[in-house]
């Protein structure tokens, strides 16, 4: 994962605001009727992440945020702190680069914009063995790869902004 490889690297002076502790709880999802579309942009809160991001900018204190764990597939509120003093803050998410609603307001708040960009199918192949460690049958992970993450791919990929770096990760 690329953000863990940033952090890794530059160590204490780097802090992690993940996109993915904004998803909806389980419980948001099923009352709007969006469960069976989980990870789609639709599906978090976008105002909360750019509130969280706003308040980092400011730096003027520390700043608590969710994190998504996947094991009981729900963010947890307050699970990350983001030092006020820390110099380099990283934020990662597919739609964060997103002209779409309040998607669109996140690219002015971001300093440098980057975008790892693997091969499609190593790409397809991550996802699928991701949703099977998380409990899905080999065809329940597939057919959530081509139902779910194969269109907001593909929506990421024809409409989100330039960024100044692509990287193929590997």
């Amino acid at each position: 994962h690329g953000a863990d490889q940033l952090l890794a690297h530059f160590g204490d002076r780097a802090a992690l605001l993940p996109m993915d502790g904004f998803h909806y709880a389980n419980e948001e999802l099923h009352r709007l009727g969006l469960a069976h579309r989980k990870g789609a942009p639709e599906t978090f809160d976008v105002d909360g992440y750019i509130d969280a991001l706003e308040r980092v900018r400011r730096q003027e204190r520390d700043v608590l945020v969710p994190r998504f764990h996947r094991a009981i597939e729900e963010p947890v509120a307050g699970a990350i702190r983001v030092r006020a003093d820390v110099p380099l803050v990283i934020t990662e998410g597919n739609y964060l680069l997103l002209p779409i609603g309040r998607w669109g307001d996140v690219a002015a708040l971001l300093d440098e914009r980057w975008l790892l960009r693997p091969d499609d199918s190593v790409r397809r192949a991550r996802l699928v063995a991701r949703h099977e460690s998380h409990g899905r049958t080999p065809t329940e992970a597939l057919s959530w790869v081509d139902e779910v993450d194969e269109p907001n791919a593909a929506l990421v990929r024809s409409r989100s902004i330039r960024a100044m770096w692509e990287l193929d990760p590997g």
